[in-house]
């Protein structure tokens, strides 16, 4: 009786065993709906207010390739000013051709606007945070910029 419980014991421990195994693994999301960024770089850590236009470089990939809209009045890049409370809407063109739904990844260069101060001082630092949304409405992971410097042109 005692070799049957450790034999039945033992057959018990090995199949839990297995079966934890099989249920602690979840299938990794091989093509996850929403757009990723990641941070590449800023063209300038410091910049006089009015004169320098600041890029920032970042790298996307989308598995539906359903980023970036043919009317250039809908706006997919949204741009948060650390100094201030609302974003920047920015227009990014479709990514694929005619639209089709294909796996996506490169490099996109933001061009924005000369930076300028917004208070009386001779210098303000800033970050700038960006994330940009599918035609879907998925919205990508955030990126922010390291400090950029902002200094009086005088």
């Amino acid at each position: 009786m005692k070799l049957r419980f450790s034999k039945y014991l033992c057959a018990a421990t090995i199949f839990c065993a297995a079966l934890f195994s099989i249920a602690g693994c979840k299938k990794k999301d091989t093509n996850p709906v929403n757009p990723s960024i990641s941070f590449v770089s800023v063209s300038d850590n410091t910049v006089e207010q009015f004169n320098n236009s600041v890029i920032v470089t970042f790298d996307y990939e989308d598995w539906q390739g359903d980023l970036g809209e043919t009317d250039p009045d809908n706006y997919s890049l949204r741009l948060k000013d650390s100094r201030l409370t609302g974003f920047d809407w920015y227009h990014i063109p479709p990514m694929t051709p005619e639209l089709k739904e294909l796996h996506v990844k490169g490099t996109y260069l933001l061009e924005l606007n000369p930076l300028f101060l917004m208070g009386n001082g001779s210098q303000e630092s800033t970050s700038l945070t960006i994330q940009i949304r599918d035609r879907a409405g998925n919205w990508s992971n955030e990126i922010t910029t390291p400090l950029i410097a902002v200094v009086d042109s005088l």
